[in-house]
């Protein structure tokens, strides 16, 4: 299913964000400016877009599966989620990456080090109970045994 979804880059001279094949379904971010990540420190790396994201949905951001073997870098917090009203002209896209190696990460400018994917979403309205119904598992951890 393909959506119509604005968007805007803030320097065109890099490309926008594309499927690199017809099975994908996250489409590759592309670093905007060239960072240096030093140990074991977090660094926020602009993405290039700005990105309205249709009501319904989030927008997951997710490091491509290659980074963290390639250059030892891992998202700090494992999956970036943007609400979709993050879209004003102050919203760009930034890639949290965390290095977790010994050594300085450069990453250059035009890498493709993130991937960004919609998943469709809803809230809830809450009906507080003073019993929940079902019966008890066991508690955080209780298939483990």
């Amino acid at each position: 299913m393909s959506m119509q979804i604005k968007i805007k880059r803030i320097d065109k001279t890099l490309p926008l964000p594309k499927y690199e094949t017809a099975g994908s379904v996250g489409f590759d971010l592309i670093c905007r400016e060239s960072a240096e990540i030093p140990p074991q420190s977090i660094v926020l790396i602009p993405a290039n877009v700005i990105v309205e994201t249709p009501p319904g949905y989030m927008l997951m951001v997710c490091l491509r599966s290659s980074t963290p073997r390639k250059l030892g870098l891992m998202m700090p917090q494992g999956v970036g989620i943007v609400d979709n009203d993050y879209c004003g002209e102050e919203d760009e896209l930034k890639i949290q990456v965390y290095n977790f190696t010994d050594e300085v990460v450069n990453v250059e400018r035009g890498s493709r080090i993130a991937q960004g994917i919609f998943v469709r979403v809803g809230t809830a309205e809450w009906n507080e109970v003073e019993q929940m119904s079902a019966a008890s598992r066991g508690g955080f951890g209780s298939t483990d045994r």
